[in-house]
């Protein structure tokens, strides 16, 4: 049966690659408020491809002016398992074009990757689940239901209320979420770890106005040293967090080569790794920061005077067993205990997400790694963490307690999402379609 399976998913593979390019070439850049008619044309464009397969689709919204989600049914048999499968419409910004090798928006297929924006996160979701109602068609072994999400990439603000306004459509025994990344090329995984998040600007100000830097540097501190310093006290010398009363916790015995994960970061050659612990429990079971942004004077026409205020975007990542009402409280904490020379200081939380521990056991993930298994010709399914975030999978654990959440991977360590040159690895989105599609028959049939 599975060789039927990937025969007929082989055959359909150039259309359903034509559907995502299509998708891919739709600019749902939701952070961006002049490109929000492109997120309706995405919601639009996904609708109307689950529809073409049978799916009774919907567009629906908490509120008048938030983003698009489609939502759909196909019914499989009477008393059949009902699986809900996720992915989102959305997409990051592609910033400058001009660090593309390619146009981010025109989907172009170079050696073993399609590239372009979206191709990967998360489109290729999209097109895995029509890709596999395409290869089950009128065998469809149980009832599907979508959620298919317009606002992921500026953190879902707007979820929890359609989860509540259409809890009753979108419950489901098993949820598939095909928005994380496998373990390698070649190498199937399900993530049962993510690390959470909180996003804090912090400001300082110095000065009640700008100054000549001759006659009062030396004396009055500007902001951008007091900033400077103060986010320098974030880190130990080794790279590690500072922030004291986070979280931390063990992660799996997997091995990742040292060389493999220069490779896959693109860790410039003589630059240092930082942290304690082992690769993977650095990456997906201790807390990390990054400043993400600094607003402050550009470099080319900065005049000599002293900056009166600046301001920096705190990004922390949580380890799994934290809440990032700890996690707040304990950057406000150590931001405040530090802050230099008497410097006014101000927080701002910008959003969060939480941790996830998935159990990972039970008949749905049985099937689950069976069937990627047997995508993947013989290659056994990897259980990893997520060194990022997807806070929505709390919201559903959530809303949905009984059920069963699956978070399988179509992307891949080189995938460069949310950077140029995002890609989607061929070979690996083919096996993902025959194995979701292996994946609902098994449940279909009590496996």
């Amino acid at each position: 049966m599975s060789d039927d399976l990937k025969a007929r998913v082989h055959d359909l593979l150039p259309g359903l690659l034509g559907d995502l390019e299509d998708l891919v070439r739709i600019q749902s850049v939701s952070a961006d408020p002049e490109r929000l008619g492109e997120v309706e044309k995405s919601a639009r464009k996904t609708a109307d491809l689950l529809a073409a397969e049978g799916v009774a689709v919907e567009i629906v919204r908490a509120r008048d002016g938030a983003p698009p989600a489609v939502i759909g049914e196909k019914k499989g048999p009477e008393g059949a398992p009902v699986v809900l499968l996720y992915a989102h419409h959305d997409v990051q910004p592609e910033n400058d074009p001009g660090d593309w090798d390619t146009p981010p928006f025109e989907p172009t297929v170079r050696g073993e990757r399609l590239h372009g924006r979206g191709a990967a996160d998360d489109k290729a979701g999209i097109a895995t689940h029509v890709g596999a109602l395409r290869a089950l068609g009128d065998d469809l072994p149980v009832t599907v239901r979508f959620f298919i999400e317009g606002e992921e990439e500026v953190a879902s603000a707007t979820l929890p209320d359609l989860l509540g306004l259409y809890k009753d459509r979108l419950a489901a025994d098993v949820i598939v979420i095909a928005d994380a990344a496998n373990w390698a090329v070649g190498v199937p995984s399900l993530t049962t770890s993510l690390r959470g998040m909180v996003r804090m600007d912090a400001e300082v100000r110095t000065l009640t106005h700008a100054v000549h830097s001759g006659m009062w540097g030396g004396i009055v501190p500007d902001a951008l040293m007091a900033l400077t310093r103060l986010l320098a006290t974030l880190w130990n010398d080794d790279g590690s967090v500072a922030v004291e009363g986070l979280a931390a916790s063990g992660a799996a015995s997997v091995e990742y080569p040292t060389g493999r994960l220069r490779a896959e970061s693109g860790a410039a050659p003589g630059t240092a790794l930082i942290g304690d612990g082992t690769v993977v429990e650095r990456l997906w079971a201790k807390p990390a920061i990054t400043v993400t942004g600094i607003d402050a004077p550009k470099v080319d026409g900065a005049s000599n005077t002293l900056t009166p205020a600046a301001r920096a975007k705190i990004t922390m990542r949580l380890a799994p067993g934290d809440s990032s009402a700890n996690a707040i409280e304990r950057l406000r904490a150590h931001l405040d205990r530090h802050v230099p020379w008497g410097a006014e200081l101000a927080t701002k939380v910008c959003d969060t997400g939480e941790p996830t521990v998935l159990p990972a056991e039970g008949p749905a993930y049985d099937a689950a790694r069976v069937a990627l298994r047997e995508a993947w010709d013989g290659t056994a399914p990897v259980d990893m963490g997520c060194g990022g975030s997807i806070p929505f999978i709390a919201e559903f654990a959530d809303a949905f307690p009984a059920a069963s959440i699956l978070v399988t991977g179509v992307e891949d360590p080189d995938t460069r999402a949310h950077g140029p040159n995002e890609g989607l690895h061929l070979a690996d989105f083919e096996r993902c379609v025959v194995a979701e599609s292996l994946l609902l028959q098994r449940l279909g049939a009590g496996a």
